[in-house]
């Protein structure tokens, strides 16, 4: 498992000329690794997988940033019912990638009941074709997430490794459990349901889920054992709470960054002026756990050429009392599994 910080140096290396929040965002989700390990047999071959971001795909990026025509066409997509729904955010840009590779075919394909209530049943989020990948004769249906999750529990002493449901969210609503429980048993099953046919241009092939995201572990915990299918190169962060976030060790130019939601996708640049020192980064916290107590994603940021800052390494800071009440969260989703 790769510590973490290993993917921001990598993901600097390869786009050192993205500045555009949007496409930086978009390498991410081109670039990363996936969240699940596609090989993994509990999945049954229902990880979908972009693959590695060909020669062609990265020069289309490095254009996406530099053309002023190619730039003002993502700009106008991405300001088009803006939504402050990370999810949403990850959705539309992924869709404007595919509509420009000519491999969608739909996105957002309602299916509804056909009785008398209309009743929705179900969303394809992306249907697509793509040239490259065999995939029959028919159509590839996406389920696509991007998600972070947060370990609570740590590994049993008999090397069990750990429940999928103790890596939870932020808010505590979501668990990584239960999220690909619903992917799995209910949402890739969409195609397969009488109603389906009336709106499916061609027939679904393949349903698969592509999962995107970063987990995040306690300093000191060891990684998720690959039993329950996360990817062993994914992306990573740290959580701790306020006082143990004064106690770590820092490089001496180290500065901090809370990072807006719809940033948390790509590894943050941003002007130097938005750093914070740590102890104002403490005093923002405190304010911010004031008003809510949920935890806050920050950045930890080093100094780069032209007065600008890039992320080291992220972390969430949460509020005192937000691992007991996550501790308790785990407790009642391993028993009810």
């Amino acid at each position: 498992m790769p510590a973490g910080g290993d993917y921001q140096r990598r993901f600097q290396r390869r786009w050192p000329r993205l500045r555009d929040p949007h496409v930086r965002a978009l390498a991410w989700l081109l670039d990363a690794p996936d969240l699940m390990a596609s090989d993994a047999p509990c999945w049954e071959n229902r990880i979908a997988t972009l693959g590695p971001v060909s020669d062609e795909v990265a020069a289309w990026l490095n254009r996406l940033q530099d053309d002023p025509e190619l730039n003002a066409a993502l700009q106008a997509h991405m300001a088009h019912q803006p939504s402050a729904r990370l999810g949403r955010y990850a959705e539309k840009l992924l869709g404007f990638y595919l509509v420009r590779q000519r491999q969608l075919v739909a996105a957002n394909l309602q299916v509804r009941n056909t009785g008398a209530t209309r009743e929705t049943l179900g969303e394809f989020d992306f249907l697509v074709k793509r040239p490259h990948v065999d995939a029959g004769a028919g159509l590839e249906h996406w389920e696509f997430a991007t998600k972070f999750y947060l370990l609570e529990q740590a590994p049993s002493s008999s090397g069990a490794g750990v429940e999928a449901d103790a890596f939870v969210g932020p808010n505590l609503a979501d668990s990584l459990g239960r999220k690909m429980r619903k992917i799995m048993s209910q949402q890739l099953m969409l195609s397969r349901h009488p109603a389906a046919a009336a709106v499916l241009p061609e027939p679904v092939a393949a349903a698969q889920a592509l999962v995107k995201g970063w987990l995040f572990y306690r300093d000191g915990m060891p990684a998720a054992a690959p039993a329950i299918g996360i990817a062993h190169d994914h992306c990573r962060g740290f959580w701790c709470d306020a006082a143990q976030l004064q106690a770590r060790t820092f490089p001496e130019d180290a500065s901090f960054v809370v990072m807006p939601r719809l940033e948390w996708l790509a590894p943050l640049r941003a002007e130097a002026g938005h750093a914070l020192a740590l102890p104002a980064l403490l005093t923002e916290l405190q304010a911010r756990f004031a008003v809510e107590e949920a935890p806050v994603m920050v950045a930890v940021c080093r100094p780069s050429d032209e007065g600008e800052v890039v992320e080291a390494e992220r972390g969430f800071i949460v509020p005192d009392g937000w691992q007991q009440r996550a501790a308790q969260t785990v407790r009642h989703a391993v028993v009810r599994v």
